[in-house]
């Protein structure tokens, strides 16, 4: 079982990351504490994982059926790269990191499948645009009955609270289920695990990360992108919300933070472009392209010349 380990340090990695994704906005706009935000971030991904994580689960283990020990290599390589992004602070994709790590394994011993491979990367490409559009859709759907139904500064106030706090519940309810393919799926291609017992381990795991360190990309996310106003913040989370649970019931592993860059952008955009920090997409752009391609390559590294 010291296999798993791996999957677990990935889902660490995954929580201290990806959490920012779900309340960084709220947290950024003052409209809840973090430590408020950390626990239900913890208790509701760990739900989402265990409700829903055998949608992606099953995605990933069929990606290059792995044995024990590439697959432990797998996800150790996709947590080291996802540590290292987290401690600069940029927003990563745990999609990205262990699809890229699998592939570069499969390569070596020739069991990689391309055909879900390239559907996965449109579902990655597809991603950002769908948390832009949604957020797009609901900011001016939403804002038009916000303006006709609540007037008074007291009930808007309350209405930003009670929304940003369910959207960022069911964000993490989405995240897990997911997420937590990413962590474990492997574990379940490689016979080593059962759905159900991969996901209550990575919901665990990720929950783990986002309890012990998921400040400082939180800043990130909450105000590097676009400063978000109560409303926009609210948005946004609901928008990633969306996106996510819509490609997890396809069985498509995405990532939460193009989800919510992508929403994020999309209420940017609609703010004009002046609000948006091109210097920081550029640094999530890039940070996107390396994650794959430097998991991918010391994955097939590792596994060719030192296993």
């Amino acid at each position: 079982m010291w296999n798993i380990l791996g999957g677990v340090f990935l889902g660490w990695s995954l929580g201290a990351n990806h959490s920012a994704n779900i309340f960084g906005t709220g947290v950024a706009t003052g409209l809840i504490r973090y430590r408020t935000a950390i626990v239900l971030t913890g208790v509701f991904v760990s739900l989402g994982a265990v409700l829903e994580g055998s949608k992606t689960i099953t995605s990933v283990a069929e990606l290059a059926p792995l044995e024990l020990t590439p697959a432990f290599i797998c996800t150790l390589v996709a947590g080291i790269t996802m540590a290292v992004l987290t401690f600069l602070a940029i927003p990563a994709s745990t999609s990205q990191a262990l699809v890229g790590a699998v592939i570069g394994a499969g390569l070596v011993s020739g069991s990689a499948d391309f055909i879900k491979f390239y559907t996965i990367v449109s579902c990655w490409l597809l991603t950002p645009f769908c948390g832009m559009a949604m957020a797009y859709l609901l900011y001016h759907v939403l804002g038009y009955l916000l303006e006709k139904t609540v007037r008074t500064i007291t009930y808007r106030n309350l209405f930003y609270l009670i929304g940003i706090i369910a959207s960022g519940c069911y964000g993490a309810y989405c995240l897990g289920g997911n997420g937590v393919g990413n962590v474990t799926g492997v574990y379940v291609g490689a016979g080593l695990v059962s759905p159900m017992a991969a996901s209550i381990i990575g919901g665990l795991s990720i929950a783990s990360g986002v309890l012990t360190y998921s400040r400082k990309v939180m800043k990130t996310v909450g105000k590097g992108i676009v400063p978000l106003d109560p409303f926009s913040a609210c948005i946004a989370v609901f928008s990633e919300a969306v996106t996510l649970h819509l490609f997890t019931q396809l069985g498509a592993p995405v990532s939460s933070s193009q989800a919510i860059v992508g929403a994020v952008l999309g209420v940017g955009l609609i703010r004009g472009f002046r609000t948006v920090s091109p210097r920081m997409l550029a640094t999530i752009g890039i940070g996107w392209f390396l994650t794959p391609v430097s998991a991918g390559l010391l994955s097939y590294f590792v596994i060719r010349y030192l296993v």
